[in-house]
């Protein structure tokens, strides 16, 4: 996981990281720092061992450390957070030593968090896990919220 680490000391991430953080501030919903980012990796990761897909921890990591970082654009200019996200993670990828059918991967899987439309495993089960991983149940802002009823999790998986 030298490489996950190298991701989380970088300073492009770093940064990133703290804009959100300092825009997310008062949010009331679901906010999208590292405590998100480690519960959609480590979530990925359970169901890529539970489905039994081959994908190393490190891609799993990188793309879920990753996948929201263009947030700060988004609420900035309007720019979607995962064209953001991709703008930022392929040099912080490059930096980190990841191949280039790795970043490829990776950001196939960060592009298509919000849809699901992916062909890869590592998107579907981002996606799968970035929706997971909202505690609607304990939420005091659950019916403010603008996600629809079916999509709120109102109890826990894992």
């Amino acid at each position: 996981m030298e490489r996950i680490n190298q991701i989380l000391k970088h300073p492009e991430f770093r940064r990133a990281l703290e804009e959100i953080d300092r825009l997310e501030a008062d949010r009331a919903f679901c906010r999208h720092g590292l405590d998100h980012l480690l519960s959609v990796a480590r979530l990925t990761l359970i169901y890529a061992r539970e489905e039994g897909v081959d994908l190393s921890r490190e891609l799993i990591y990188a793309a879920a450390l990753l996948h929201d970082i263009g947030r700060g654009a988004q609420y900035a200019d309007g720019t979607p957070h995962e064209e953001a996200a991709v703008d930022l993670a392929l040099p912080i990828l490059a930096d980190c030593g990841f191949m280039l059918w790795e970043a490829a991967e990776i950001v196939e899987a960060i592009t298509a968090h919000r849809t699901g439309e992916s062909a890869s495993d590592l998107g579907r089960l981002l996606y799968r896990a970035d929706k997971m991983s909202r505690p609607c149940f304990a939420c005091s802002a659950v019916k403010e919220c603008n996600w629809p009823e079916e999509q709120k999790n109102f109890s826990l998986e894992y």
